[in-house]
C-alpha cells in the first residue's frame, strides 16, 4: 500500500519526529511545511492525508486551511487543547480531530496542588526574605491547606485528578462543568465561596472569560491550568494569591500587569511538561496513527466526526 502523507506541524526537527514515529516508518512519509507561516501551511496541505498538529497553536486548521486540504483524512493534535482549529469545518469535511486527552492529567494536577501549597505556605516570599537577610518567622503567616474548600471548574481528567489530590490533603472538593451532573455546585456559588478555585476546563467560545477573579472571596486562591482565555486577567487584587500557568498572550509580554502583582506565581505553560507526560503523549499519538493506518477507530475524537478514518 502506498505510504500515507503525514504533514507534521510541530516546531520540532523532522529527524526527531521520524525517530518518534519509527515503528510506522514503512507506512508513512513525514514532511513539514516549506515555511512556518500561513502560506507554507496552505501549500503543504494540498497533499496532506494526515496532519500532526502544532501544539503551540501557531499553525492551525481553520476553515480556509481545511478547504486547502482535499486529501485530508485525519488530524492528530499532540496536546489536550485544540485551540484555533475549526472543529465544525473539519467535521463537515468528514475529518476526525483527535487530541491526547488525559496524558498530562497527573502532571498538571500535581502542579495545581504544588502551586496552591506554595501560595498558602508563602514559600516564594519566605525564600526571598531569607535570601535578603530577613527572618519573618512571626510575620509571614502561612496557613494550612487542609480543611479548605476547593472548587474546580471542569470535570475532565485533569480536574478529577486534581480533586483526588486535594481530597487527600483534607480538602472538601466540589465541581462545576458544562454538562449538568448530580451534586455539582452552580458556577457562581462555587467561585464566590471556595477557598481555592481551580480552572481546568477546555477553552471554547462558551468558556472564554468563564472565571472572573473579581467574583472570588477576599483572601482566596486562584489556580489556572486551563487556558489563559478561560480566566479574566484582572480583578485579582483582593485575592490571597494566584498561580497561573497559562495566559491570554504567550509568552507573557514584558511589563504585563500580572508580573507586577504581589502574591502571584507565574509559570511558562509548563505544568504538563514532564518526561512521564511526554512519553504518554508519544504513546497516544503513535497508537492513534497506527489505528488510522490499520482501519481501526481512533481514540479521543473531539469534533463529533466519525472515529473511523477513511482515506481519500
Amino acid at each position: 500500500m502506498k505510504p500515507w502523507n503525514v504533514l507534521a506541524l510541530p516546531a520540532l526537527p523532522l529527524e526527531m519526529l521520524r525517530n518518534v514515529t519509527a515503528p510506522l516508518a514503512d507506512r508513512i512519509t513525514i514532511t513539514a511545511p516549506p515555511s512556518r507561516d500561513r502560506a507554507g501551511l496552505l501549500q503543504a496541505l494540498a497533499d496532506a492525508e494526515i496532519v500532526l498538529g502544532d501544539y503551540s497553536g501557531e499553525l492551525v486548521l481553520d476553515a480556509e486551511a481545511v478547504k486547502a486540504a482535499p486529501k485530508l483524512a485525519f488530524v492528530q493534535q499532540p496536546s489536550v487543547g485544540v485551540d484555533g482549529h475549526d472543529l465544525d469545518a473539519l467535521r463537515e469535511a468528514g475529518v476526525p480531530l483527535a487530541n491526547t486527552a488525559g496524558v498530562s492529567a497527573i502532571s498538571v494536577a500535581e502542579w495545581a496542588l504544588a502551586a496552591t501549597l506554595a501560595l498558602t505556605r508563602k514559600l516564594v516570599q519566605a525564600d526571598a526574605a531569607v535570601r535578603n537577610g530577613d527572618w519573618p518567622q512571626l510575620t509571614l503567616q502561612p496557613r494550612e491547606l487542609s480543611g479548605s474548600t476547593v472548587g474546580i471548574v471542569g470535570y475532565g481528567p485533569i480536574a478529577r485528578e486534581a480533586g483526588r489530590l486535594f481530597e487527600a490533603f483534607g480538602c472538601t472538593v466540589s465541581y462545576w462543568s458544562r454538562t449538568p451532573r448530580d451534586h455539582f455546585r452552580p458556577l457562581d456559588e462555587l467561585v464566590a465561596t471556595s477557598d481555592v478555585v481551580i480552572a481546568a476546563i477546555a477553552l471554547s467560545d462558551q468558556t472564554r472569560g468563564l472565571v472572573d477573579p473579581a467574583a472570588m472571596k477576599p483572601g482566596s486562591i486562584l489556580v489556572n491550568v486551563a487556558r489563559g482565555g478561560v480566566v479574566k486577567e484582572s480583578g485579582m487584587e483582593h485575592l490571597g494569591g494566584a498561580a497561573l500557568d497559562v495566559f491570554e498572550t504567550e509568552p507573557l509580554p514584558a511589563g504585563h500587569p500580572l508580573t507586577l502583582m504581589p502574591n502571584t506565581l507565574l509559570s511558562p505553560h509548563v505544568a504538563g511538561v514532564t518526561p512521564q507526560a511526554t512519553m504518554r503523549l508519544f504513546a497516544t499519538v503513535l497508537d492513534n496513527l497506527a489505528a488510522a493506518l490499520e482501519g481501526r477507530p481512533v481514540s479521543h475524537v473531539v469534533n463529533g466526526a466519525s472515529s473511523q478514518v477513511e482515506r481519500r
